[in-house]
């Protein structure tokens, strides 16, 4: 039974939520404060976190980077603030949807279980790709024999490239990979990624360029480079 940890200030809120999760089949945990979230997630981690961005002690996004620093859960955010920037800003430091006030019950625990279904471990255990060698159930990646220190949305990203050898694949075709909205300009995001996952590459292996990218299409593995 996967277990949901609830960050919510607003007790009606979190009620709602509590009975949608609940009667979806998911265990849940509810705390109204950032600090009380993060100690939960040291002590009993959770398999998903809903996560209010208007917490009393500190923000949402706070608490999310703070988080980020020793675990890799998924991170859905709840806000009343329908802005681009704060969308962004979720994603980029870690978050994998955004919700806006008022919501839908039963939209969230759809979002829930697309989420936990996309972090389902896949059918293969390993799988090697020329230079790399893909470990699914243990989420990690070595490349030239190395492992690299990953986190959630740049392993997603890379084994999505990785699949399929030198077909481009959009920004937006990426996206959906992260399981993140590709209709909402987040494309930066990508961009963002990308970007990280080639230093991370290069420390390893600093002549190789097994990214490509393909100006106003996007990018692709290329093993020839690699």
């Amino acid at each position: 039974m996967p277990h949901i940890l609830i960050v919510e200030d607003e007790s009606a809120i979190a009620d709602t939520l509590v009975y949608a999760l609940q009667a979806d089949g998911h265990s849940t945990t509810w705390v109204s404060l950032g600090g009380q979230a993060l100690e939960q997630m040291r002590l009993r981690p959770a398999d998903l976190v809903i996560l209010d961005i208007g917490l009393p002690d500190i923000s949402g996004f706070e608490t999310c980077r703070q988080l980020r620093r020793f675990s890799e859960v998924p991170v859905m955010f709840l806000s009343a603030r329908d802005g681009e920037i704060d969308r962004v800003v979720g994603l980029e430091i870690g978050a994998d949807d955004y919700v806006v006030k008022p919501f839908s019950p039963r939209e969230v625990s759809a979002r829930v279980r697309a989420i936990l279904k996309r972090m389902a471990p896949r059918v293969e255990a390993s799988a090697a790709v020329a230079a790399f060698e893909v470990d699914t159930l243990a989420m990690r990646i070595l490349y030239q024999g190395q492992a690299l220190t990953l986190t959630r949305h740049e392993f997603r990203l890379l084994q999505c490239l990785l699949e399929q050898p030198r077909r481009v694949f959009s920004r937006e075709q990426l996206l959906d990979g992260l399981g993140v909205p590709s209709d909402v300009g987040y494309e930066r995001t990508v961009d963002s990624h990308i970007k990280s996952l080639r230093a991370k590459l290069r420390q390893v292996a600093p002549e190789a360029e097994p990214i490509q990218t393909h100006r106003g299409l996007g990018y692709s593995y290329s093993p020839d480079h690699a």
